[in-house]
């Protein structure tokens, strides 16, 4: 198995996960359950496969991507309760599955040797759009969107170093872990220490 297959096998479980704390908190029934984490799980994956033409999108070509979806949804069904705070854990999972997500698609974008913005966008639309789908779906404000949260900052950050990466060694695991590290490193801070971007504030208007 390639390290992208991995990375997207990781991203799968753990998004999914993230998209059954979700249903959970709308307090739907199974069947709720796993469409909500199917499709937060393979959301990014398939805007990537399908805008990058590749002969098959990823779930397709390995439909145990998809029953690894529905796995995450059935053992989430009968445990988010034991959770203290199902927000707090669906952070902290959409947080790793990002680290997951990002690498994935600048795998795919590099392997199929796509230009450096190529690789950047896709990067960040596979780690971002199947929780953006989920946020809107379950009517929240999308992670992605949140007030100066490093979020898509995160991923952009992953997929320069990623590039970056690429200058300096051709291991292509090497160059994905440190991916997955920025990632992970930028949306921790973020969760942890309150890491965020400046926001925007008018200026009153004088008289």
């Amino acid at each position: 198995m390639s390290a992208v297959q991995v990375l997207d096998y990781a991203a799968v479980f753990i998004f999914a996960v993230t998209g059954a704390l979700a249903a959970s908190r709308a307090q739907l029934d199974v069947v709720g359950f796993v469409f909500l984490a199917c499709l937060t799980a393979v959301g990014g994956g398939t805007l990537r496969d399908v805008i990058l033409n590749r002969d098959q999108v990823f779930w397709i070509a390995d439909p145990g991507m998809i029953a690894s979806g529905c796995l995450a949804a059935v053992l989430v069904f009968f445990t988010a309760h034991l959770l203290e705070s199902r927000l707090r854990a669906l952070e902290w999972c959409d947080a790793f599955a990002l680290s997951a997500a990002v690498p994935a698609g600048v795998g795919v974008a590099l392997a199929m040797d796509q230009s450096w913005p190529v690789v950047v966008i896709m990067g960040i639309a596979t780690g971002t759009f199947g929780g953006l789908m989920r946020d809107v779906v379950c009517n929240e404000v999308p992670l992605v969107l949140k007030k100066g949260e490093l979020y898509a900052t995160a991923a952009f950050a992953g997929t320069l170093a990623a590039l970056g990466t690429t200058l300096l060694t051709d291991d292509s695991r090497f160059i994905l872990l440190t991916c997955a590290l920025t990632t992970f490193a930028l949306r921790a801070g973020s969760l942890g220490f309150g890491w965020h971007l400046p926001v925007y504030k008018s200026r009153p208007r004088r008289n």
